[in-house]
């Protein structure tokens, strides 16, 4: 199983912008790409990009049942289940089921996710 491969391209130039897409329900707020994927296993490395005022309250908490790694690339998230701003260069790897969210940011932010759906534990 090998996840997709891609030559260099910038994902912040506005030639990729329509590889962008809203997380339903946070349409204007909260973005989404995909950079890599495995079609198998599901495992993937995605940016999510958060507009300045962006706010998952309404979401909730949330976990997964596969392990997950987060970078924050720039500006800050704030995390209410661990009560922390994460600025830029913060970085975890959770185990499945560790809670975290909701989420919002005063100046917007980037987080690289790295996700292991087929490691399920």
């Amino acid at each position: 199983m090998a996840k997709s491969t891609r030559t260099y391209w910038n994902a912040f130039l506005s030639q990729s912008d329509d590889a962008w897409f809203p997380i339903e329900g946070l349409e204007g707020l909260v973005d989404e790409i995909t950079l890599s994927i495995c079609k198998e296993s599901g495992e993937y490395t995605r940016l999510t990009r958060f507009q300045p005022g962006a706010d998952t309250t309404a979401f909730g908490e949330k976990s997964h049942d596969y392990p997950e790694e987060v970078f924050i690339v720039r500006g800050r998230l704030y995390d209410t289940a661990f009560d922390q701003w994460l600025d830029a260069g913060c970085y975890a790897s959770r185990p499945p089921g560790e809670l975290h969210g909701p989420f919002s940011t005063d100046v917007g932010c980037v987080v690289l996710e790295i996700s292991f759906p087929g490691r399920r534990g």
